[in-house]
């Protein structure tokens, strides 16, 4: 008699997990086979885990990645120049516990942002918190801030974040505000926080795209000198789908 009434209470509490596994065992013909402990067990083990779905749902709800992308999904049979060993030692996400950053540099359409996208997935699932900006929008966002009230609100939030994604980094030269605006936000975030950049330009190029001598050492001496470096190279995925997508099955 006192099933249901537990049920009503678990729900009201929150504790869906349990809830749903309790109905589960109630269901079960031979559950009283198993003991007290087993069964309560059961259900925490049920709680725990919608619990955890439930953080990384929220996780990467916050991250706003552009690609729902999984390091597992990686094809590194492509010539990409991807390396197999750092890919696997990247997805232990050691890199994040150490507050180090992930460079990602190479042509238009071989999978930066997706490889990116993938890294923070990964860190999300591992309980790390992450956002994806493509740099302008960030640098705009930065300077409207700083007309409505919310630039320092917006430097603590992006410094409290575990793994940022700055997409394409150097695709349009910033303002001398811009420079500034990097800096702090990479400033707060040197060995504190991981960051991961991507971009077109091959890395050695960065210094002279960001304009200003002085501002740009020290914006990519919190950069590039405590960073996994990945030059990816190869033909445009995009243009291989097309051709595959475009291709007559009746022909040659």
């Amino acid at each position: 008699m006192l099933q249901h009434p537990t049920l009503d209470k678990l729900k009201n509490l929150k504790f869906t997990g349990m809830a749903a596994a309790l109905a589960d065992q109630m269901a079960m013909e031979n559950i009283h086979e198993l003991s007290f402990e087993e069964r309560l067990g059961l259900l925490v083990d049920r709680e725990a885990a919608e619990r955890e779905s439930r953080r990384l749902t929220s996780r990467l709800r916050r991250a706003r990645l552009r690609h729902n992308a999984a390091l597992e999904d990686i094809d590194l049979r492509s010539p990409r120049g991807l390396d197999r060993g750092l890919i696997q030692s990247l997805a232990a996400c050691q890199w994040v516990r150490e507050h180090l950053n992930v460079l990602i540099a190479g042509p238009t359409g071989v999978g930066k942002t997706w490889l990116a996208c993938a890294l923070a997935h990964k860190a999300c699932r591992e309980g790390y918190t992450a956002q994806y900006f493509r740099l302008a929008q960030l640098l705009r966002e930065l300077t409207i801030a700083k007309g409505d009230g919310r630039y320092t609100k917006l430097l603590a939030r992006l410094a409290r974040t575990e793994v940022l994604v700055l997409d394409d980094w150097g695709l349009a030269k910033p303002n001398a505000e811009n420079r500034r605006d990097l800096l702090e936000v990479l400033e707060d975030r040197h060995d504190r926080r991981a960051t991961i950049a991507a971009s077109q330009l091959p890395i050695d190029q960065w210094h002279t795209a960001i304009g200003d001598p002085t501002l740009a050492d020290a914006i990519l001496d919190r950069l590039i000198h405590n960073a996994y470096p990945i030059n990816m190279k190869g033909e445009s995925m995009r243009k291989r789908q097309s051709r595959l997508t475009n291709h007559d099955p009746s022909g040659p």
